[in-house]
């Protein structure tokens, strides 16, 4: 699993807040971000992006990234989705901070010869080869509106037994190339909307040791290179996500396993029984890991969209430790204590203002409840001069409105704890901060679904 963060969690941790008059936080899983979810990485959830899709523009691409810091050559028994485990996209497309649209994924592993320890028992030039000894399908389920954003109100099942692609072995197990078969996992399931579902190069890009060694050893290096996650990505029409009267969304990935009641007699077994309950969140980065204290990172996991602004008004021990942190978030002050940084004082509602509600003329929707979500204006096309640095760098299609893969998240965190945006003038100078690097290992494919292919044992770490 992915060791973890650095200084851009600050500012998108605060995303997690308010804005107007009532603060607020946010939270949101990531990779290793709380002690809990640190010991399940089939339902970690490590990143998530939503972008108008740069090569087809009337449509969204949601990532979402689980199983953190993968390595490449972890066999026999290769990494892959949970059986147990329901994995959402949650899109809320009229700012109430419910759920309008969910998408769900489950899982499920087929073995074909139990009596050999291979992953494959041949070489493998399909996704349905028979060499194939260890295969995984999904469905996908289609939910509207629901009340508290229950993952067991009713939907529609779209599409079922879509392959998963397999893991990367090596290039003797595949001798036509990896990625010819794993791209026979992109699928069209009608109406537009693309899936695929399957191991991808780890996105994100930090100087992760550097970070935690105490915010000063960094050297420039992403120490998450050569990893890989597991993706579920989708595709989707605007048109089917866009409000009665906005073009903003705001998105969420979840994920659930099952509560379990044990009863055992003489004539009972194990039983397992629902409802499922909410172990993962992720919406804006880097949130949970840095502004988050340790006494509140597991609860922040389990939490809704809904229950931020509650918790946090709430008087209560856990709401006061909450506010101080996002209020006066203790990696500011380690910035200014150990790097000698010039940072606003505390009340930071300039942080509020960006990232809780979204900014206004830009990806705040027309009514708003405060909340931590992702949120993406839908209307902005895609830029033809992207900038890493996304809106601090003049780019109004890059983060925080939306996430692409190639925003620099750990610079902007950065840039933004540090004040260095126009809501706190005077810290200008701040906006040279970052951790040195600026861009993934490898290059990111041009189109669906975007991410680079994983890495296999001859050029991972």
């Amino acid at each position: 699993m992915r060791k973890f963060i650095t200084l851009a969690s600050v500012a998108l941790a605060m995303l997690a807040l308010v804005v107007g008059g009532a603060p607020y936080y946010a939270s949101a899983s990531s990779h290793r971000e709380a002690p809990l979810i640190s010991s399940d990485p089939q339902a970690d959830g490590t990143d998530l992006y939503a972008w108008v899709s740069n090569d087809r523009p009337d449509s969204v691409t949601f990532v979402a990234d689980y199983i953190p810091l993968e390595e490449s050559y972890g066999g026999p028994n290769y990494y892959r989705f949970g059986d147990d485990v329901l994995y959402e996209i949650n899109i809320d497309n009229n700012g109430d901070a419910q759920d309008e649209i969910t998408f769900q994924f489950r899982f499920h592993t087929q073995v074909g010869n139990g009596n050999t320890f291979l992953y494959n028992t041949g070489p493998v030039r399909s996704i349905d080869d028979p060499n194939l000894n260890v295969k995984q399908f999904y469905s996908v389920s289609l939910l509207g509106k629901g009340g508290n954003n229950d993952p067991a109100r009713s939907g529609t099942v779209i599409a079922d037994n879509l392959p998963v692609a397999p893991y990367d072995v090596g290039p003797k197990s595949f001798p036509d190339g990896y990625e010819k078969v794993a791209m026979q996992a992109v699928r069209d399931i009608g109406h537009g909307i693309k899936v695929f579902a399957g191991p991808r190069d780890d996105p994100f890009f930090i100087d992760l040791g550097g970070t935690f060694d105490l915010l000063s050893g960094i050297r420039g290096r992403d120490d998450l290179s050569g990893l890989n996650v597991h993706t579920i990505a989708l595709q989707v029409p605007i048109a089917g996500l866009k409000g009665p009267n906005d073009s903003v969304i705001g998105v969420r990935t979840t994920a659930y396993r099952r509560t379990m009641r044990v009863t055992q007699t003489s004539v009972t077994p194990l039983q397992a029984t629902e409802p499922v309950v909410q172990v993962s969140r992720l919406d804006m980065p880097l949130v949970n890991e840095v502004v988050i204290p340790l006494a509140l990172k597991d609860t922040f996991n389990t939490l809704k969209p809904e229950q931020d602004a509650q918790i946090y008004t709430s008087g209560t021990p856990a709401g006061d430790l909450l506010k101080k942190s996002v209020l006066d978030p203790e990696l500011a002050r380690l910035m200014h204590g150990i790097l000698g940084v010039n940072v606003p004082p505390p009340p930071r509602n300039d942080i509020f203002t960006i990232f809780l509600t979204g900014i206004p003329q830009l990806n705040q929707p027309k009514t708003v409840t405060p909340a931590s979500l992702l949120r993406l204006n839908m209307a902005i096309p895609p830029s033809d001069h992207p900038n890493r640095l996304g809106l601090l760098g003049g780019d109004v299609a890059g983060f925080p409105n939306g996430r692409r893969p190639a925003d620099d998240i750990t610079d902007i965190s950065l840039q933004v704890v540090a004040g260095a945006t126009p809501f706190t003038p005077g810290f200008e100078a701040n906006s040279k901060l970052g951790d040195g690097v600026n861009g993934n290992d490898v290059p990111f494919k041009a189109s669906f679904p975007y991410l680079a292919p994983p890495h296999d044992y001859t050029e991972g770490k």
